[in-house]
């Protein structure tokens, strides 16, 4: 199926690794031109060579650190100024460390908020305007299927993505009669960093190593495994796509079945 997106230009957050990293993966597939952030430009210029030899039409790397509101502004104008505009807004970062509601710290919460938050909106009314004006955008976020059913001991992302998820939804229906389109990603259990480093703070409290944490965890999924990047990132590049003109306002889960809610 071709998607349409050849040429389309694509500003991935946290591209470099993990989930971002599989939603530039599908999208340089599709021939879409790319800019990436992450923290280290090295990592940058390494993940951006391997993009252009895997048919983007063209890839730069731009570090950018969502704890800092300039950064968000600077990597926006970087973007458009590389691009010659952005057409496809792809937020994703880092999530915060593991722990229970009960430990929750309120500066852990406002250190969060500005990442998980403020910075994704920050950039995305950054933007905005010109898709609206070219009557074409697409604007993804990568969430959590904790957004929809709170997972245990990560009850900071649980809260403060909800609130991601709250702004897109409302703003998603005042935008999209201009063609510009408003979804989030949910993954469950993706086989990242993040899940070995989620899963390894249970494991030391079970006694038990990080592999039989993993193997326990995926008795409770429905698929009976883990996911693994490359089925994730291709449902990123279809919501992108022309082909999902008329999917806005929607959150989709990649968990092989672990959410059981009708909603």
């Amino acid at each position: 199926m071709d998607l349409g997106l050849k040429g389309r230009r694509a500003l991935v957050m946290g591209g470099t690794k993990g989930l971002g990293r599989s939603i530039a993966d599908a999208l340089a597939a599709e021939g879409a031109a790319l800019v990436i952030s992450g923290r280290s430009q090295e990592s940058l210029d390494k993940a951006a060579a391997e993009l252009k030899a895997a048919g983007a039409a063209s890839c730069i790397g731009i570090p950018a650190d969502v704890a800092n509101s300039a950064d968000m502004d600077r990597l926006a104008d970087a973007a458009v100024a590389a691009l010659g505009g952005v057409d496809i807004l792809v937020l994703n970062h880092g999530g915060p460390p593991p722990g229970t509601a009960l430990e929750m710290k309120e500066e852990d919460l406002i250190a969060w908020f500005q990442r998980i938050t403020v910075s994704p909106i920050r950039i995305t009314m950054k933007l905005l305007p010109a898709m609206r004006a070219q009557k074409w955008g697409r604007i993804l976020a990568v969430g959590s299927s904790g957004m929809q059913h709170p997972i245990p001991n990560i009850a900071l992302s649980n809260t403060l993505r909800a609130t991601i998820w709250a702004w897109l939804k409302t703003l998603s229906g005042e935008v999209a009669a201009d063609n510009v389109t408003m979804n989030i990603i949910a993954p469950g259990t993706i086989q990242t960093g993040r899940i070995i480093e989620t899963a390894a703070k249970a494991a030391a409290a079970k006694g038990i190593t990080v592999e039989e944490q993993i193997v326990q965890s995926a008795k409770e999924i429905p698929a009976k495994r883990v996911g693994q990047p490359d089925e994730f990132g291709p449902l990123g590049a279809f919501l992108c796509s022309d082909r999902a003109s008329y999917i806005t306002g929607t959150m989709v889960r990649v968990d092989g079945g672990r959410v059981r809610s009708l909603l």
